[in-house]
């Protein structure tokens, strides 16, 4: 933090490390005005303000948590790591989504939820805890790029111009990297000053909608399955964690399996599966496993819970005995 603070001083660059959640970590090099500029409209934003006390559970090493803590030490904000008695929070989807089944206090506190999609219902959890949420789509290379309440309700951040092309997103701001100090990556930048990390989406009457990008697509049968996609049609009336993966099939290529952290889940799960989702879109195999794994990061670390799956070292469920049981519990009373 202080190192960032001092590198603006001096005028010069910022090599910061990816999170590494969809690939290879990297190095991005920015400029420090390509934070600075933005420091004001998230702040406001967030009514950031010098007295605020701000609860960052994640480490400073993965990017969104050093940019908020820069951001406060900068206002003058305070960053704490106990939760209690917060003013502000920045937290990932399943860190917010642990910290509400550990009910922990949120009542007034402004919690900003980044690093991964943040669904409806889970922000309806959050909402009905009392917190006041802002969720944000943004990557290491871009900076922020969209700001809403939650991943339906994304809308191109101040200051940034967004074009969806061919189903990959583009962005033009000053809040861009420069690019990287040693290997490639997946940052590219156009003549017109337009880059993108390759992440696909839709853009719907100024509402990005991001569909993700590498192990978030899988393809199964010649068809190709957006995890988000799958994601979220699930998530109705589920109350635990959920995640959606591709294995590998000798026929089909993969195979779309769910992986529930809630076994009681199955039932409402596998119905949604059947009223919403295509053929193709349909998990062929659903899983239980108690704990989602995630990256230093905090975000779900989708290929460890693909080799996870592929190994056996989740347990199988069957929808068709679950759905007879929970019939035969309705009909119980």
């Amino acid at each position: 933090m202080a190192a960032v603070l001092a590198a603006h001083e001096a005028d010069r660059p910022l090599a910061l490390r990816t999170s590494g959640s969809t690939g290879t970590s990297r190095s991005v090099l920015r400029t420090t005005a390509s934070w600075m500029d933005s420091f004001d409209e998230v702040a406001r934003l967030t009514e950031l303000r010098p007295e605020s006390r701000v609860w960052l559970p994640g480490p400073q090493s993965v990017t969104m948590n050093l940019f908020a803590a820069v951001l406060a030490r900068s206002l003058g904000a305070r960053v704490v790591r106990d939760p209690a008695d917060v003013t502000h929070a920045h937290l990932t989807p399943l860190v917010l989504a642990r910290a509400l089944d550990a009910e922990v206090p949120l009542q007034g506190v402004r919690v900003t939820v980044a690093g991964e999609r943040l669904p409806r219902a889970l922000l309806e959890r959050a909402t009905a805890a009392g917190a006041r949420v802002s969720h944000y789509y943004g990557a290491a290379e871009l900076s922020f790029v969209a700001w809403g309440s939650h991943d339906g309700d994304l809308r191109p951040f101040p200051g940034v111009e967004i074009d969806v092309r061919s189903g990959e997103i583009w962005v033009r701001s000053r809040y861009l990297c420069t690019g990287y100090a040693a290997a490639p990556g997946p940052f590219r930048r156009d003549l017109d000053g337009f880059a993108t990390v390759g992440d696909r989406g839709v853009l719907r009457a100024g509402t990005l909608v991001v569909a993700g990008r590498g192990v978030e697509a899988i393809t199964t049968g010649g068809a190709t399955v957006l995890t988000a996609d799958v994601e979220q049609a699930l998530r109705g009336g589920v109350r635990g964690d959920l995640a959606v993966v591709g294995t590998p099939h000798a026929e089909l290529g993969q195979v779309v399996c769910a992986v529930l952290t809630r076994e009681a889940d199955l039932p409402t799960a596998a119905t949604a599966a059947r009223t919403w989702l295509e053929g193709a879109q349909r998990p062929r195999r659903w899983f239980h496993l108690a704990d989602l794994p995630t990256t230093p990061a905090g975000k779900l670390d989708r290929t460890a819970l693909t080799t996870l799956v592929a190994a056996g070292r989740a347990r199988r469920l069957d929808p068709v005995t679950a759905a007879a049981e929970h019939r035969e519990r309705l009909e119980a009373g």
